[in-house]
């Protein structure tokens, strides 16, 4: 078994805690892509397994989009840890060849996808929560290119309902990227990167409002160095009465 350093775990035990996302009786489906994000997020849940003073099961499972794609080293290292592992087989990879427009989002529809056959998946394999490897980089992006992009204040939410009922978790919302990456590396992770991302089979342009979003942040936070954790306090420190939404003001 992997053991992950003291701060992952000490993290994920208070956002656990704080915002319930793992309760006595949960079945839990994580979505395991194989990057660095999903796989950390699978050991930690197995080390919280021995740890927490209530009991859940939970269980791995990999989209695959039917490009032929080969998960051996995956399911090899899945079984090594004991850490149960399904490899859900779908058609998105045809079914974006013939439904995504032209100049559209290669990995917004991709996402998606993802997104609806991971709830699909929950329902089938019996789970009632599906846990996602975003964390607080992720949500401080998101929450940036909705605000550029946008013009609305929204970002990641650490838990959520979906529309089959099922109870969407984040565990990992208030770490740091390159806590994941560090963990990743230590331990030999066989992390799977972007060659397994569907929209570069297809000759289109890459989006880069992400990566640039990455870079802002990057060089504000050698300005700030307190920048993520302003973030992560701001996130649930929000006067919503000082903003320009009319209905507030309704007095």
């Amino acid at each position: 078994m992997i053991s992950l350093s003291k701060k992952i775990m000490r993290q994920l035990g208070r956002t656990n805690a704080r915002f319930n996302l793992i309760e006595e009786g949960d079945k839990v489906l994580v979505g395991l892509s194989g990057g660095k994000d999903s796989l950390t997020l699978v050991h930690a849940l197995k080390l919280m397994q021995r740890r927490a003073p209530f009991r859940f099961e939970f269980l791995a499972v990999t989209i695959d989009y039917g490009m032929g794609e080969n998960f051996d080293a995956l399911r090899a290292h899945c079984a090594e840890h004991e850490i149960p592992h399904e490899v859900y087989a779908t058609n998105i990879y045809d079914v974006a060849g013939e439904k995504i427009r032209e100049n559209s989002s290669f990995c917004s529809f991709f996402s998606r996808m993802r997104r609806g056959y991971l709830y699909t998946a929950a329902q089938h394999y019996g789970c009632n929560k599906l846990a996602l490897g975003h964390h607080l980089d992720d949500a401080a992006e998101s929450f940036f290119m909705n605000l550029i992009y946008n013009g609305q204040m929204r970002s990641l939410a650490p838990k959520y309902r979906a529309e089959n009922g099922v109870i969407v978790i984040r565990p990992l919302i208030q770490m740091r990227e390159r806590q994941l990456a560090a963990a990743a590396r230590e331990h030999a992770m066989p992390t799977i990167g972007d060659e397994a991302c569907p929209a570069m089979r297809f000759d289109v342009k890459m989006p880069h409002a992400r990566a640039s979003m990455k870079t802002t942040l990057s060089q504000m936070e050698s300005t700030y160095p307190d920048l993520f954790v302003s973030i992560n306090a701001a996130f649930s420190n929000i006067s919503d009465e000082t903003f320009f939404d009319e209905e507030r003001f309704r007095l």
